[in-house]
């Protein structure tokens, strides 16, 4: 029984099986079968679906959507397997991209096309048109050549032949005119022959050709490199100007041409050239390597394709600029207007521009290969023999590059390491048996702490270093006291070194100023005492001196300083002592009370010497009080006199009316001339401190709104846009409210004329944010306003630099003036596209805004508004019809503006009727179902007024309207 059992079950097993294996040959077939049809189904249409991709994008083509007309060829193109029909596709995209005005793309599509078939008459043409936009006329030519062939008695193909023929001859007669010419301006400068005035006339016209870019690609190809390093060669002055010049219209902005003068010309000639004592030259040279440096490292965006691989990598070319600029600093062999411009170059390019770029590799460099050979500079002493030649403004321009080095440094390691370097060479110089290399020591801690006066300030305090510049001040020789005295004046800046030198140098320098007969160290112990005697700064309580101490020192200052027979070095110094006088009120005034003194300082600050400058600013700083001055809380005066702290006390004359009185002194006495001068100077003597104390005196000067127009006839204006856009934040931001304060209230035109103007937009715009306090906001605002209404290119920069979220948001502001400002500003760009585009979107309450301002009870407010919502429903149609849907009371606030007393604010509610009832006729029948209609009909039939002659017509015109919509009827008689 259990035999049978196992049987069938083994049985039914077999069946079992047999059934699924039949069952998946089936499923296989089915599946094959399914394959076959999608395949056949597939085959039928492999042609016909990119016949209907092309038809459609023809239609597409044919009714001016020429995106969509691509993307319907692009599909094609990949789905498409036969070539003739492929080729109808390219032609057809190529057509495509001419309307684009994409004619590379519309060369590739044509070719692709001529590529499949030669005699495609169509694509020849089109890559013909393209060839012809790129410039490309020779191919162009070619082109429409073999169409004229294939259809010999085509017109338009014979007068595209024709007219590529003229232009191409006239083209090749340019080349060899322009050829021509640069040869024959070679032989009148090389012909000994040719008279001064021919040469001149030459080397112009060839520095002329140079700033062009293809004349400069001509001097290049016909071989004017090498013939520009004859000129040089030949030491004349004028030929070697003319021969840089050239170079550097040739290079500027083209890496490739750079490259070529580095390898032409070479580094060592060109450092040659800025080392000879012509100050023309030397500018020149210095203004060629600067362009070379800048198209070198990535100033040039060009595209040189496969010329690319030979100009990419610089750095190996920068690296040798830096290292000969370096290498120029200490050469006796070059001049000190070389040293100052080989200095110069080397703060320009050595320091990051931007801080967010980690990369500080070349200040690295800079201090590994050259810090030594700066402080060189620093430590030189004119008086002594065997000196680098130097000008008056060298080791200035030496401490800025120190100073710009030791900023660039991003770690405490790099910060030691420049300190250490600092320490060791200073220390090598010390010599008990030398006074000369002394001297040269102290001289370098002078110009560190003109410098880097961190680094400076720590090697003051290494032991027997002030001990040593006291040492020195007692010397028998003059030039070690002079030395001396400086060091002490530079080392006191700050009153912990002051009192050190109270205590131990006074007395010392009251000798040197009694009994020395030389004027310069007589002047320099002046001002060291001028120094000690201002270390409490303007604090009344903490006066260093006896009572009227400081005004006798300051009066010897005033006296030096006018005496026209001493030299501007010597005098300098007396503005140095000012600097630090100033800061008592007494001094203040008694100099602004002396004219002769001002005026003798502002021509001084107009001279050569740009080393004045820092002590002038300071001194007008001090003047016009524009310095940052604690708040004091009566509440913390209070507990630091319970602590028995020290409380800092205003002097009397520090009061507003007294400076006041002082800026108008000033005023009068030509400062805003002498600043704009000051302004123009070298960026390396103009440092960002200096820049940011003019700001300050500016903005000083500004505050009364009478003096404002004095300092746009005196230049004040364009002064102020250089020292808003660069130098320290806060001298940004001082400039731009002085700028903002005369945009508010003079003409634009006329305080900015020509181009500057569009400079003054960003920082105006600079101040629009919440870091600003609310004057700047409110003054940034007034400017802008006067812009914007001058014309559109002015709204349109407005606009780029992102002002207009923030003026929106002004007009949420809860101060009364901020909001007024904010929205009259509006009223002037909305005439602009972009912000009416913004007004027009949807899910925003912008004309919800307006609406409710002009409901507002400020008449200068509603005025704003209601001039804004005119214009805009004026410009767009759509807004007329959104202000009914932004807020219910949008009926009965236009109805208070068409009866408001001001006329101004009725004329623009009367046309902002006028605009709605023109943009749709359920809106117009609304408005003459409403009251409206009445007071209409009243402004109407009002006589007329010369005040209210605008509301009248515009009342008049509202009515004309409705009744050319036959929404209203006239009476008959």
């Amino acid at each position: 029984m259990q035999d049978t059992t196992v049987k069938n079950t083994v049985l039914l097993l077999l069946l079992l099986l047999l059934f699924f294996l039949h069952a998946l040959v089936n499923f296989r077939f089915f599946i094959k079968c399914c394959f076959r049809l999608v395949e056949r189904k597939h085959s039928k249409y492999a042609f016909k679906y990119p016949v209907q991709l092309k038809e459609e994008g023809n239609k597409h083509f044919q009714a001016g959507e020429i995106d969509k007309a691509i993307e319907c060829y692009t599909k094609a193109i990949k789905s498409c397997k036969d070539k003739t029909a492929l080729a109808v596709i390219y032609r057809n995209r190529s057509a495509c991209f001419l309307k684009k005005e994409n004619y590379n793309n519309a060369v590739s599509d044509a070719s692709k096309a001529i590529d499949v078939d030669a005699a495609d008459i169509k694509a020849l043409y089109r890559r013909c048109q393209a060839l012809e936009k790129l410039g490309k006329l020779d191919m162009a030519f070619k082109d429409v050549q073999r169409c004229a062939t294939i259809e010999p008695k085509n017109k338009t193909f014979l007068e595209t032949l024709r007219r590529l023929g003229a232009e191409i001859q006239q083209k090749l007669k340019t080349t060899f005119s322009t050829d021509s010419r640069v040869q024959n301006m070679f032989d009148i400068l090389f012909s000994d022959e040719s008279d001064k005035e021919k040469q001149e006339k030459a080397a112009n016209n060839l520095i002329v050709l140079a700033r062009e870019d293809a004349g400069a690609e001509r001097i290049f190809q016909n071989n004017g490199m090498p013939l520009l390093v004859q000129l040089i060669d030949t030491g004349k002055p004028e030929m070697i100007l003319a021969a840089i010049r050239t170079l550097s219209g040739m290079c500027t902005g083209h890496r490739a041409r750079a490259t070529a003068i580095i390898h032409t010309v070479g580094i060592s000639k060109l450092c040659s050239v800025m080392a000879v004592d012509n100050e023309e030259i030397v500018l020149a040279t210095a203004n060629l390597l600067q362009c070379v440096y800048d198209s070198l490292s990535g100033g040039d965006k060009r595209n040189y394709g496969k010329e690319e691989a030979l100009v990419l990598d610089s750095s190996k070319d920068l690296k040798d600029i830096l290292l000969a600029l370096l290498e120029m600093i200490t050469s006796k062999k070059v001049s000190g207007h070389g040293r100052d411009q080989a200095l110069n170059l080397l703060t320009k390019n050595v320091p990051r521009k931007d801080k967010k770029n980690t990369d500080n590799t070349k200040a690295l460099f800079t201090i590994d290969h050259g810090l030594k050979k700066i402080l060189k500079v620093c430590g030189q002493v004119p008086d002594l023999p065997d000196q680098l030649p130097l000008t008056e403004n060298t080791q200035l321009i030496a401490s800025v590059l120190l100073n710009k080095i030791y900023d660039d440094l991003r770690c405490d390691p790099e910060r030691d390491n420049f300190r250490d370097i600092c320490d060791e060479y200073i220390k090598s110089k010390f010599d008990p048996n030398d006074m000369d290399k002394n001297i040269h020591a102290i001289n370098t801690l002078s110009g560190l702490l003109q410098g880097p006066f961190d680094v400076g300030n720590v090697l003051a305090g290494r032991q027997g270093v002030m001990e040593m510049m006291v040492a020195l001040c007692g010397s028998e020789r003059e030039v070690d006291q002079l030395v001396a005295v400086e060091a002490l004046i530079h080392a006191s800046t700050k009153t912990s070194k002051a009192s050190f030198f109270i205590s131990n140098g006074v007395t010392l320098l009251k000798d040197m100023y009694k009994k020395t007969k030389n004027e310069k160290i007589k002047i320099r112990a002046l001002v060291g005492l001028c120094k000690l005697g201002s270390a409490g700064g303007d604090d009344y309580s903490m006066r260093q001196f006896a009572e009227g101490s400081t005004e006798k020192l300051a009066k010897q200052c005033r006296k030096w300083l006018c005496n026209p027979t001493l030299d501007v070095r010597t005098r300098k110094w007396a503005v140095e002592g000012l600097a630090y006088l100033t800061n008592d009120a007494d001094v203040k005034d008694d100099f602004v009370d002396d004219e002769a003194a001002m005026r003798a300082m502002f021509e001084l600050a107009k001279s050569k010497d740009k080393t004045i400058l820092y002590a002038v600013a300071c001194t007008l700083v001090n003047c016009t009080n524009s310095y940052d001055k604690k708040e004091i809380i009566p509440e913390m005066v209070q507990l630091a006199k319970f602590s028995k702290q020290h409380v800092p006390e205003q002097h009397p004359k520090d009061k507003k009316d007294f400076i006041e009185r002082r800026v108008k002194k000033l005023l009068k006495a030509g400062v805003t001339s002498a600043l704009t001068v000051m302004v123009k100077a070298d960026s390396s003597v103009l440092t960002d401190q200096t820049k940011e104390m003019l700001a300050r005196v500016f903005l000083a000067l500004a505050d009364d709104i009478k003096d404002r127009g004095t300092i746009v006839a005196q230049g004040g204006g364009k002064a102020l846009i250089p020292l808003a856009l660069e130098g320290t934040d806060k001298g940004k931001i001082k400039a731009s409210h002085a700028l903002a304060k005369i945009a508010a209230v003079s003409n634009p035109e006329m305080a900015f004329p020509g181009e500057r103007i569009y400079e003054v937009v960003r920082p105006l715009v600079s101040l629009l944010n919440t870091e600003r306090d609310g004057l700047e906001n409110f003054e940034a605002l007034l400017g802008l306003t006067n812009l914007a209404a001058l014309n559109d290119k002015l709204r349109v920069k407005i606009l780029k630099e992102k002002a207009l979220p923030e003026i929106e948001n002004y007009m949420f502001e809860e101060h009364d003036q901020i909001r007024q400002a904010a929205t009259e500003c509006m009223c002037n760009l909305v005439c602009c596209k972009e912000v009416q585009d913004r007004y027009l979107e949807d899910g925003n309450d912008k004309l919800k805004l307006l609406v409710l301002l002009c409901g507002e009870d400020d008449v200068q407010l509603q005025r704003a508004a209601a001039g804004a919502l005119a214009m805009l429903t004026a410009a767009q149609k759509k807004l007329a019809v959104k202000i009914t849907k932004v807020t219910g009371q949008w009926l009965e606030i236009i109805q208070r503006l068409c009866i408001h007393d001001n006329p101004e604010i009725q004329h623009r509610g009367l046309v902002t009727v006028f605009n709605m009832l023109d943009a749709d006729e359920q809106l117009a029948k609304k408005l003459i179902e409403s009251e409206l209609l009445e007071i209409l009909t009243f402004v109407a039939k009002l006589e007329d007024n010369p005040k209210k002659q605008d509301a009248i017509n515009a009342a008049r015109t509202c009515l004309s309207r409705a009744m050319d919509t036959g929404l209203i009827k006239p009476f008959s008689n």
